[in-house]
């Protein structure tokens, strides 16, 4: 059973705020820090950059404080009796790095979405949006690495995958970042798992996907839509990764050859 006393994101402070809570709260504490922060960790303050998590156990004693003009963070306090929380390989009180930041922003959004609810279903939906933040904690904390970079990257990727029918290039990307574009595609494959350029090509046929199950367009209406100047690429493309071709696709998820309603104007 999970229990929210209180949860906030965007909670913003100023230069000279100060948490300190010697013997810790009856219950358990999670922050993440937007800004850079001051945190009393192994008997020193030792300061930590933003994107940070940090979780506090029942009675620990807790000691942060701003180190910049503004401190800005997402918190919840809570109790709980589950596992994934009580027994979780997480570190109390010592801040780690975030892979993904804004994912976790977002659950805290959620979270105070849920909360605010006075709803019978409300204690499930929080239970799965903790449990979702905890897994993400843990894919954190686990990681190997998080580079400089890492939050640029991600940045871009957001960009790409929001905007794919943009004119994307490795030039201009790398010029976001102000990296070399070689140095990019090396940080960009090792941090997701393929190429920027690769990227922006999957997230434009997800995109054709849509299109294809859910509108009316002709395909090359649709190789437009999705950023190609050629409908032959696009058709190269897509079939590359989806195994068929837009129109065999079109036919297979809409059911339209088999006597059911779908997009008709697919030619060629």
């Amino acid at each position: 059973m999970t229990n929210i006393f209180y949860v906030e994101y965007d909670a913003a402070h100023n230069s000279s705020f100060v948490f300190d809570i010697p013997e810790g709260h009856n219950c358990w504490l999670l922050v993440i820090t937007q800004t850079p922060a001051q945190f009393w960790v192994d008997g020193k303050l030792r300061e930590y950059p933003p994107h940070c998590a940090v979780l506090f156990e029942p009675h620990q004693k807790i000691y942060y404080r701003a180190c910049a003009e503004q401190y800005v963070n997402d918190w919840i306090r809570f109790e709980t009796d589950e596992p994934y929380v009580t027994e979780t390989s997480l570190p109390f009180g010592s801040p780690f790095p975030l892979d993904d930041p804004e994912y976790c922003h977002r659950l805290f959004q959620l979270l105070v979405i849920e909360n605010s609810f006075n709803k019978d279903y409300k204690k499930s939906s929080i239970d799965c949006l903790l449990r979702t933040l905890f897994n993400k904690l843990l894919e954190s904390y686990f990681r190997e690495e998080i580079t400089p970079q890492h939050y640029n990257l991600l940045k871009l990727r957001s960009a790409i995958h929001n905007n794919p029918t943009h004119p994307w290039t490795v030039s201009e990307m790398a010029e976001i970042l102000s990296i070399s574009p070689g140095y990019l595609q090396v940080i960009y494959k090792k941090s997701f798992g393929l190429t920027c350029m690769d990227d922006v090509i999957h997230s434009r046929i997800r995109l054709a996907k849509e299109y294809l199950i859910h509108s009316p367009y002709t395909v090359a209406e649709i190789a437009d839509r999705c950023g190609y100047r050629n409908v032959e690429h696009f058709c190269r493309q897509f079939k590359q990764l989806t195994g068929s071709s837009p129109k065999k696709f079109n036919k297979r998820n809409t059911g339209s050859g088999a006597g059911t309603p779908g997009p008709t104007k697919l030619n060629p």
